[in-house]
């Protein structure tokens, strides 16, 4: 890939990973509840996530899934679903001193974290939708796909991995300046109607958005 391809990837891996979605909304929810070092397992559970769907994408079964009404529509509502149990999870949890919770949680076991965070960008066609109408404009199809496919997976879990764990930072803090159990409730309830809102958003995904 050559040099300034690469870097007119990095602003759009950057862009995409920014912006608001479940990923954002699950790296903060997992910070505000077991911390930064805990919370990168979570994250790692999301890259392994990201790099499934670019495999599907680089082999072709993304552009199925997305062709495909009942493929989409499956993965689409097990992603709903999934959000949908995070969010009532999230409202149910348990309002007491999350700064001595940190780190030390029962339920912040790393297996567990792992595959919440696999599962939440798994089971999210919104990155189908982007691997497939982004890298086309990145890949060069007469040279060498493979290599250009490390490189754009490489770059991805890079950017991700930092601006994740910002987020993830990002929630740290709010619990460091918001830790009266009223507050955490407060904190809960937003965490949860986010998920909510992500999968409210995910539910009105429509297939012809891939094309």
């Amino acid at each position: 890939m050559a040099l300034d391809m690469w870097l007119a990837f990095v602003v759009a891996a950057i862009l995409i990973a920014v912006s608001p979605g479940a990923g954002a909304i699950q790296a903060m929810a997992t910070g505000m509840t077991h911390g930064v070092r805990r919370g990168y397992w979570s994250i790692a559970g999301m890259e392994v996530g990201l790099m499934l769907q670019l495999a599907l994408v680089a082999i072709g079964l993304g552009a199925a899934v997305a062709s495909s009404v009942v493929a989409f529509n499956v993965v689409k509502w097990i992603g709903v679903l999934y959000l949908v149990y995070l969010a009532v999870r999230q409202w149910r949890s348990v309002t007491t001193d999350l700064r001595a919770k940190i780190g030390t949680t029962v339920d912040g076991r790393r297996l567990g974290l792992l595959t919440r965070g696999f599962l939440v960008n798994a089971t999210n066609p919104k990155s189908l939708v982007f691997f497939l109408a982004v890298l086309p404009q990145f890949v060069v199809p007469t040279a060498p796909l493979l290599p250009q496919y490390l490189a754009i997976g490489a770059t991805m879990v890079a950017v991700d991995l930092v601006v994740m764990g910002l987020y993830t930072g990002l929630a740290v803090r709010l619990v460091e300046w918001l830790h009266t159990p009223r507050q955490q409730t407060i904190l809960n309830r937003v965490f949860s109607g986010l998920f909510a809102t992500a999968a409210v958003v995910l539910s009105l995904m429509r297939r012809s958005a891939t094309a």
